[in-house]
């Protein structure tokens, strides 16, 4: 399926994803998402501090990750809306913290000692395709941080049902370096 309409792929897209958790075998569920495959833990060998997000309703459940990434020595840190403009800084974060409610649904660490510099971030994903082309919510928040940490690895993460054949991406958008399903992982292809 090939739609130019964000907005309109956007619809799909949730529907899409809803339908899919909602079939899911609660085992197949519980499971997925628990493990890290090895090219991502090789992709992230060098990263010290990696960005999750927590997830919202049949978004892929990232924090599943968290043991495994903190068993690599790895610092977490999640994201923190500053402001409807697409600010957004990430905090350092444990999986024993207690999370604060923020705008749109999210929730968030306390501020604490400040924000801190992902080498690493995990995005959410609506949909996604194999040039590495990604479909967020259309808030701009994750194209920010992408572009305030340049050197951070950009990580989708997904069901499979979210890829399409072409996600239609503006200039602005930064692709993708990899995407982890609970089926695969996907590398950018270099040339």
């Amino acid at each position: 399926m090939i739609l130019t309409d964000k907005q309109a792929l956007r619809d799909i897209a949730r529907q899409r994803r809803r339908n899919f958790v909602a079939s899911l075998d609660p085992l197949a569920h519980r499971l997925a998402f628990k493990a890290l495959p090895s090219p991502f833990a090789r992709m992230i060998a060098d990263a010290e501090t990696v960005a999750l997000y927590v997830p919202l309703d049949d978004e892929a459940p990232v924090l599943r990750l968290a043991a495994a990434l903190t068993d690599m020595g790895k610092t977490l840190c999640l994201p923190r809306v500053i402001d409807r403009l697409g600010g957004m800084e990430f905090l350092r974060w444990r999986k024993e913290d207690q999370l604060y409610p923020g705008p749109f649904g999210t929730s968030h660490p306390e501020p604490g000692i400040g924000p801190v510099a992902p080498d690493a971030i995990i995005a959410p994903l609506l949909g996604f395709d194999r040039r590495m082309n990604r479909l967020g919510q259309g808030g701009g928040y994750y194209d920010r941080a992408f572009a305030r940490h340049p050197e951070a690895l950009r990580i989708g993460i997904a069901w499979s049902i979210q890829e399409y054949e072409e996600v239609p991406a503006d200039v602005w958008d930064l692709p993708l370096q990899a995407i982890l399903t609970e089926v695969e992982f996907i590398e950018e292809v270099t040339a």
